[in-house]
């Protein structure tokens, strides 16, 4: 099981999933500390700002962070959840999940797959930028990029609600 939060609700859902591996997508200063559970090599943290075009002093989602995530999510045993978590839980946490879900299962149907994760949450807006570098990476031919235009932009809110994916 994915589960997908805030900054604000990482503790909270790792305590209440039981999750051992986390996934943080936040901006590289931000200051976080990691839930006690999770062991330091359990923990991916990718420091990126949320835009999908680069931006002087910023750092745009790249081939190298979705690389790291990738071969993360692939190591991952599975045996408890993973929570993946950005600032709002919105935007680059959101992208992360539906990668994620793209990555470990290479024959389901990308729109099916987002449309699971608009279902989930009314306030997913994945980041483009990180949906298109997996889409390549992945092999999907744009199908992902496609999907996830298709279920368009969630509902606003300053912070989403903490929501779970299965991997079934």
């Amino acid at each position: 099981m994915i589960h997908v939060c805030s900054l604000a609700r990482l503790h909270d859902t790792v305590e209440m999933t039981g999750a051992r591996h986390v996934i943080t997508l936040i901006n590289g200063d931000t200051v976080l500390t990691r839930p006690s559970n999770v062991d330091p090599t359990n923990h991916l943290f990718l420091g990126i700002n949320d835009i999908v075009e680069e931006i002087e002093g910023l750092v745009a989602p790249g081939e190298a962070h979705l690389h790291e995530l990738l071969d993360f999510v692939q190591t991952w045993p599975r045996e408890a959840p993973l929570v993946i978590h950005c600032f709002a839980g919105i935007s680059r946490s959101t992208a992360a999940a539906y990668v994620t879900l793209c990555s470990l299962l290479p024959d389901r149907d990308e729109a099916e797959l987002a449309w699971e994760l608009r279902k989930a949450s009314p306030t997913a807006t994945p980041n483009a930028r990180i949906v298109a570098l997996a889409d390549a990476a992945l092999g999907r031919d744009g199908r992902m990029v496609k999907a996830i235009e298709a279920i368009g932009r969630g509902r606003d809110a300053f912070e989403g609600e903490p929501f779970g994916l299965s991997l079934s």
